[in-house]
């Protein structure tokens, strides 16, 4: 009886880290089918248009929006020193270092991530991935080389566009509502943001990316139990690519600033 506790604790570490291990394993088995043939061109271009197009309004909407709350909220705090004029570099120096990339993947991640999950976890469950080996198609590089590789180049043109239209929601509420100049708006950005941040952030987002991408497919890759488990493996993507995501931020902003 005194040792059921400490059998609950080891259980769940030999869990997480056959989860951890099973994790590395499908990223190390993309990265050696990456460079081989045949590049499925069509494919790609698909995961394109499915992971950064199709993703455009929300992160176009979300962003506005984000530049402009934080531009009011920030003015509240920056009217009681009268410095009004710094409210744009504080919010774009926040969207270029961390709102951008972290919301552009929470954004992703519960509409991209959580249909890898359940793309490939149906294809599973219904024994297509079988079917695709007996054919001599290796799954991984048919299923999750495409959607890595494409989540990993189009989150970061994601970031760009959901800074791009924060911005723009922040000029628009600061000179606006808060009668700032434009041309002042626009010289103090110039002045504070450098393109390091921009840099950063860019970097952020590709391994997002990455994490959604793979984290989504593994989730998929290894369903069971019928359609109960493809729920199960939707639910298990979006929350642990979520919470990873805001774990390897931290990391990366510590190691970075």
């Amino acid at each position: 009886m005194l040792l059921r506790p400490f059998e609950r604790i080891g259980n769940g570490l030999l869990d997480f880290a056959e989860e951890v291990g099973r994790v590395m394993t499908i990223m190390g088995r993309m990265f050696v089918w990456l460079p081989r043939r045949p590049f499925r061109l069509r494919l790609l271009m698909y995961q394109f248009n499915f992971v950064g197009v199709e993703s455009a309004f929300i992160v176009l909407l979300t962003g506005f929006f984000t530049g402009a709350v934080f531009s009011l909220q920030s003015s509240y705090a920056f009217s009681l020193f009268e410095a009004n004029s710094m409210v744009g570099p504080t919010v774009m120096l926040a969207l270029t270092r961390e709102l951008g990339p972290v919301l552009t993947a929470l954004m992703v991640i519960g509409r991209v991530g959580s249909s890898m999950a359940a793309e490939i976890g149906t294809m599973r469950v219904t024994e297509q991935i079988d079917a695709l080996e007996v054919l001599a198609v290796n799954p991984v590089h048919y299923l999750i080389v495409p959607r890595v590789l494409a989540s990993v180049i189009m989150m970061p043109m994601l970031t760009t566009v959901f800074e791009a239209i924060g911005a723009l929601g922040s000029w628009g509420v600061t000179t606006k509502l808060l009668n700032v100049p434009s041309i002042e708006f626009i010289d103090e950005v110039i002045y504070y943001v450098d393109f390091d941040d921009f840099y950063i952030g860019i970097l952020k987002a590709a391994v997002f990316g990455l994490i959604m991408a793979v984290i989504g497919c593994y989730q998929g890759y290894y369903t069971t139990r019928g359609a109960e488990g493809v729920g199960k493996a939707t639910t298990q993507s979006v929350v642990l690519s979520s919470v990873t995501v805001m774990v390897a931020n931290y990391f990366l902003t510590a190691l970075m600033f």
